[in-house]
């Protein structure tokens, strides 16, 4: 078999030989990446939520310790994964769990666990933040019609801190689907390990990781592109209609409504 002899001979030789391989490998890391970041979303939306509970008179005194308790527990949690590299933890997770608790976890599941809990210690601090960036009289008002705290919650501010957070969601969708690399660690076969397995089979490893970080910019700017569009489609669109009468007068009659910029007059 001839090889080539340039290096865009070998980058297309490469990708015929093994783009197969490159492609499954993108799969498992997408799936690793937009799987981890969703359940990641779900623990920080519950943690950053918890710690954002307030400690009301009326409560019992049980049930005040009860809750400094917990909130010290999710405090330890979202240091120690803040606070140390995924690559880590995944060597932590995947031999701790067979070392300590005798649980032979799969390689693929060790990586979608470490990613959530990963991305949930620091999705908490940015849900955490994004509720306490409304604005106060916003949840008085809401506990002043009847609601407790976490119908106020609900119906009130997360809605808002959701919509505020969402371009970190965005934000940790991309790192993760980078930092699922160091996942080869523990024999995951994402990206990176097809790359290096495919880069040792002819020592050419400047042109397949050419072709790798090609890929994975591919796939960021995509997810990019997308989380974009979404959130112009929350914002709404740029022009709404005011209606320039009482509904409630006249309800049969039919009115003219004004097409209105938003911002505008």
């Amino acid at each position: 078999m001839q090889v080539p002899e340039t290096f865009t001979g070998w980058v297309v030789f490469l990708l015929q030989q093994y783009g197969g391989v490159l492609l499954k490998g993108a799969v498992v890391t997408l799936l690793l990446a937009i799987t981890g970041t969703l359940v990641g979303c779900v623990i920080g939306l519950v943690v950053g939520a918890i710690e954002t509970i307030p400690e009301e008179e009326a409560d019992s005194a049980v049930a005040r310790i009860l809750l400094r308790a917990v909130k010290k527990v999710l405090y330890a949690y979202v240091e120690v994964f803040r606070g140390t590299p995924m690559i880590v933890q995944a060597m932590v997770v995947y031999y701790g769990a067979m070392s300590i608790f005798n649980i032979d976890m799969s390689p693929l599941f060790a990586g979608f666990f470490v990613v959530s809990i990963n991305t949930g210690a620091y999705m908490a601090e940015t849900i955490r933040g994004g509720i306490e960036s409304i604005d106060d009289g916003q949840k008085e008002a809401a506990i002043a019609i009847g609601m407790n705290h976490f119908e106020a919650m609900r119906y009130i501010i997360l809605p808002q801190a959701v919509r505020n957070i969402l371009p970190q969601i965005g934000n940790n969708l991309i790192i993760n689907i980078k930092d699922t690399s160091v996942l080869n660690v523990i024999s995951v076969t994402e990206l990176y390990f097809a790359s290096k397995s495919a880069a040792g089979v002819y020592y050419k490893y400047f042109e397949v990781f050419f072709i790798t970080c090609c890929i994975y910019f591919l796939m960021t700017f995509t997810a990019s592109r997308l989380l974009r569009w979404w959130e112009k489609r929350i914002d709404g669109p740029a022009d709404y209609c005011l209606v320039e009468y009482d509904p409630m007068v006249d309800p049969c009659t039919e009115y003219p409504l004004t097409m209105v910029k938003k911002g505008g007059k």
